[in-house]
């Protein structure tokens, strides 16, 4: 039985914009986007980022030093990193609702402080939910087994009790390892669906 409903944040609760930032608001070609956008995300420096072992300057002149033709576009994405996320306010609505029906909401993230602070800023998801770990807190990311052992034991959650909303694949497969019911988010669409069973 299904007591407790786990969200990532990233493409789950909020949309990210990232490629549309770089090209409608810096003004970037479409294939220069998407290689600022790969170079960003796959760096381990990122993933230090997220894991909060970096500030998002020690990000800005790593990656930076590694791919200096990329320096003053990277520097501009990371530091307008404000312009990445969409609202979901459709997905939202259902938070409230799942609280009527006494689930309890938690969410699992990587993502670092700074970002998360930014991102989240005014997302009234924040007001629904019994608790959250996310990687910046812990040092620790997904599909590392060990945060998720962190959620069950910081609030007492039994991983069977528990359905895992996530878009990516190897969190899903790791949350399922652990017990989990999980669902891999590839739309907005989708999870709107998804929640409508548990309304």
């Amino acid at each position: 039985m299904i007591k407790n409903i786990v969200f990532d944040v990233g493409e789950v609760l909020l949309g990210y914009r990232w490629k549309e930032m770089l090209m409608e608001d810096h003004g970037l070609p479409e294939e220069r986007a998407e290689k600022i956008g790969r170079t960003v995300f796959s760096n381990q420096l990122w993933a230090d980022f997220d894991m909060g072992t970096l500030n998002m300057c020690d990000v800005i002149q790593g990656i930076g030093k590694e791919f200096p033709e990329y320096q003053e576009d990277l520097t501009w994405f990371i530091e307008h990193a404000d312009l990445m996320p969409v609202k979901r306010p459709e997905v939202w609505k259902f938070l409230p609702k799942l609280r009527e029906k006494e689930y309890k909401i938690y969410l699992l993230s990587n993502y670092s402080q700074e970002l998360f602070e930014i991102h989240t800023k005014g997302a009234d998801f924040l007001n629904y939910i019994d608790g959250k770990v996310v990687s910046y807190e812990i040092k620790i990311a997904k599909p590392d087994e060990r945060i998720y052992r962190c959620l069950f034991d910081r609030y007492g959650l039994r991983p069977e009790e528990c359905i895992f909303l996530d878009d990516r694949k190897e969190n899903v497969e790791a949350a399922e390892k652990l017990g989990m019911k999980s669902i891999q988010i590839m739309s907005e669409e989708q999870l709107i669906d998804i929640l409508k069973t548990y309304e």
